[in-house]
C-alpha cells in the first residue's frame, strides 16, 4: 500500500504501509519532533544559535526528499487515518557522499546553512568509515508521532525494517545511530551492539549494528 495516495483503512489495529512521496510533510513532521531534541543534532545544528529548529527541519525536508529521489525504502505505521510512524532504509550498495550531492548540498546550505551543513557531511563520513563489511542496510532516520509514543509503535517498526532487511540477501545486517544512550537498552533488547562512536563534543554517537538473517517476520502489505 502507499501511504496517502491510496484509501486509508479506518482501524484502530496498526497497518504497516510504505510510503511515497506523498506522505512527505506527515514524515518530515513526525521526524522533527523526533530529532530536535536529540543530543547529535543539537550539537550539529547547533541549538544554541537562533533558528535551530528551522535548520533540524530543513536538514530532515532535504534528507527526506533526496532519499525518495534516490528511490529508497521508506515505511510507516498508520493507526485509524493517521501517521504515526515512519523509517527510510537506505540499502547495502548505497554509501552515499553527501559532499557529491551537488543539488542536495546546494539546498542545504541555502536552508540549515554552510556551517550546519559541512558539520554534517563530516558526521556522516565518520559513520561511514565504521560501517561494516559486507555491506549492511542503514536506517538513518526513525521516529515516532509524540503523540503515539510508548505503545510499542517503535518496536514494531524496526521489526518490520529487520524484516524489509531479511529479505535482500546482498546485505549483513542492519546499522544505525543515536547520541542517546538512554535509548541503548531498547536497542541492545533487539539485538544491536556497538561496532563504534563518534566523539561530538562532550558525549558519543553511538553506531549499532545488528546481523539480519531472518527471513519469517511479516513484510508491509501491498494495495
Amino acid at each position: 500500500m502507499n501511504a496517502v495516495t491510496e484509501t486509508r483503512r479506518e482501524s484502530a489495529e496498526p497497518t504497516i504501509v510504505r510510503l511515497d512521496v506523498s506522505a512527505r510533510n506527515e514524515a518530515i513532521s513526525i521526524l522533527v519532533h523526533a530529532y530536535r531534541d536529540e543530543p547529535t543534532f543539537r550539537y550539529l545544528f547547533n541549538h544554541r544559535k537562533p533558528g535551530y529548529q528551522q535548520r533540524v527541519r530543513a536538514t530532515v525536508r532535504e534528507l527526506i526528499d533526496l532519499y525518495f529521489e534516490l528511490n529508497q525504502e521508506a515505511i510507516g505505521i498508520l493507526v485509524n487515518d493517521t501517521l504515526v510512524a515512519v523509517a527510510f532504509i537506505g540499502e547495502p550498495e548505497l554509501r552515499l557522499n553527501l559532499g557529491d550531492q551537488i543539488s542536495w548540498r546546494i539546498r542545504m546550505i541555502l536552508t540549515a546553512g554552510f556551517a550546519s551543513t559541512r558539520r554534517y557531511i563530516d558526521y556522516h563520513e565518520r559513520i561511514k568509515a565504521l560501517l561494516p563489511q559486507p555491506q549492511a542496510h542503514q536506517l538513518p532516520l526513525m521516529g515516532v508521532n509524540p503523540a503515539y509514543q510508548n505503545k510499542g509503535y517503535g518496536r514494531q517498526l524496526l521489526k518490520t525494517v529487520e524484516a524489509l532487511c531479511a529479505e535482500n540477501p546482498r546485505g549483513s545486517g542492519l546499522v544505525l545511530d543515536t547520541g542517546s544512550s538512554q535509548y541503548l537498552p531498547f536497542y541492545e533488547s533487539e539485538g544491536f551492539r556497538s561496532i563504534g562512536t563518534v566523539r561530538l563534543g562532550d558525549f558519543e554517537d553511538h553506531i549499532l549494528f545488528r546481523e539480519v538473517r531472518s527471513t519469517e517476520a511479516a513484510a508491509p502489505q501491498q494495495s
